[in-house]
């Protein structure tokens, strides 16, 4: 099972995290905040392999057909249900090139929010880049009985790097722009409608001492969802830049922290505050308005910080590395809330923002369908008669009901007419003797009146 750190404060609010390891799986957290209860494992998918360790992931959590998208080292991309980790659809993001994943591997991907056009529930539109900058924008349509083929229209690619390597890729908040950077790559943006490189950033001056700093961004967020032009990036050389691209481009501010790479990056929904990690496990928060230090956060890490992600309805963060663990930090208070021991080297976390602790409230299409179907079946069969087989004990107690209905006709009719019964034995005896004892008696009374008359005769014969 695994360990929980117990917290120090009241507890978690409801969030429910889903983390991503080197070894392929993808585990479920979740905390109900009515019950106070700790952070727990609750879903485990996947299995132990190497060679599919999630490199990014991007999550659409509507409360209506959510989808989770994952790229994995050996090229695939995957679509899930964030809900039960069922697979919608995967394919390869290379397709029939020669070049193999382990040379050129998937560094960012997006899952578009939006609908364009007349999209069905039963499709979404995928953003990937590789390290080489190929970049490939599709509409993948899921395998369904109606229709089993992909989409005819072909996906849109481009080149987002003559050379270097894409480490950082984003989209902001419109799904109009994205912003990719990476090693010997500035920071650049792109119109996605037209594919077409809109503004590029501009390498900083050397140093007091004539050090030029190689390019090596690590990660990288917009500030706003409203607007692309404000971005912040982190680099290799522990630096944390401030670009705008309507003011030049150079960084408008830039301050170091710490003496390790800035690893993740993450903004929070007031504007300006953004959440910095390193790789040397300190978490800390910034003004970027005036590069201020807000403060650290307690509950020192022991490994590198991979992802750091704001929730974006409950004042906490998150963030996973390389020491295993989860952790959930209070935002106000920058105190740790919990942590939990993940057993695997973790890549990246994302939240489920349609996630309440109390009740299911997502809802899939497929399902829904399914159930709306057997709710007219259910009309149709209430409306028409139906014959249904009656079982053996059934039929067995209506012919034992049938049989005592005409036993209490029959006793009604014997009621009614009279009944010649049988006499038995004993009773023709006694009636028998009955009649022999009559029989005698009648003799008896003969013989006396015989006696009684020839008494008189004597007597009168005597007397003469």
């Amino acid at each position: 099972m695994p360990r929980v750190i117990p917290p120090e404060n009241l507890g978690c609010p409801p969030i429910r995290a889903l983390t991503f390891d080197s070894l392929g799986l993808i585990k479920v957290t979740e905390a109900r905040g009515k019950d106070r209860e700790n952070p727990t494992v609750v879903n485990t998918w996947g299995e132990m392999n190497a060679s599919r360790t999630v490199l990014a992931a991007s999550i659409d959590d509507r409360l209506r057909n959510p989808l989770l998208a994952v790229a994995r080292k050996d090229g695939n991309v995957e679509i899930l249900n964030p809900c039960n980790g069922d697979l919608h659809f995967a394919y390869s993001a290379f397709g029939d090139d020669t070049c193999s994943p382990a040379d050129d591997e998937i560094s960012a991907l997006h899952l578009f929010r939006k609908k364009k056009d007349d999209q069905t529930e039963r499709s979404c539109t995928l953003l990937t880049c590789t390290k080489k900058g190929d970049v490939s924008l599709r509409l993948v349509k899921f395998p369904d009985a109606r229709d089993d083929s992909m989409d005819d229209a072909a996906p849109k690619t481009w080149k987002a790097c003559g050379s270097g390597e894409i480490l950082v890729g984003k989209v902001d908040g419109s799904e109009n722009f994205t912003l990719f950077g990476g090693r010997r790559v500035e920071a650049n943006i792109w119109d996605l409608e037209q594919c077409t490189k809109i503004w590029s950033a501009k390498s900083p001056p050397k140093d007091n001492l004539g050090i030029f700093t190689p390019t090596w961004f690590t990660s990288a967020t917009f500030l706003s969802n409203d607007d692309h032009r404000k971005f912040v990036t982190g680099t290799k050389s522990h630096q944390v830049r401030l670009y705008d691209i309507a003011a030049q481009r150079r960084p408008v501010l830039s301050f170091d922290f710490r003496e390790t790479a800035i690893t993740a990056i993450a903004e929070d929904p007031d504007g300006h505050t953004i959440y910095v990690g390193t790789a040397s496990a300190d978490l800390a928060s910034f003004d970027i308005r005036t590069g201020k230090l807000l403060g650290s956060f307690l509950g020192k890490c022991s490994g590198s910080i991979r992802s750091v992600v704001r929730h974006p309805q409950h004042p906490v963060i998150a963030s996973c590395g390389l020491d295993r663990y989860l952790r959930v930090y209070d935002v106000k208070t920058r105190q740790l809330i919990s942590a939990v021991f993940l057993k695997q080297h973790l890549t990246g976390l994302v939240f489920d923002s349609g996630f309440t602790g109390e009740a299911e409230t997502v809802v899939d299409v497929a399902t829904e369908e399914k159930m709306t179907i057997m709710e007219q079946e259910d009309d149709e069969t209430e409306k028409a008669p139906v014959k249904t087989k009656k079982s053996k004990k059934e039929k067995r107690s209506r012919e034992k009901v049938f049989e005592g209905e005409d036993d209490e006709e029959n006793e009604d009719e014997t009621e009614k007419a009279p009944v010649k019964t049988k006499k038995s034995k004993k009773e023709k005896r006694s009636r028998e003797k009955v009649s022999e004892g009559e029989e005698k008696d009648e003799l008896r009374s003969k013989k006396t009146r015989e006696h009684k008359k020839k008494t008189k005769k004597v007597k009168h014969d005597q007397e003469d």
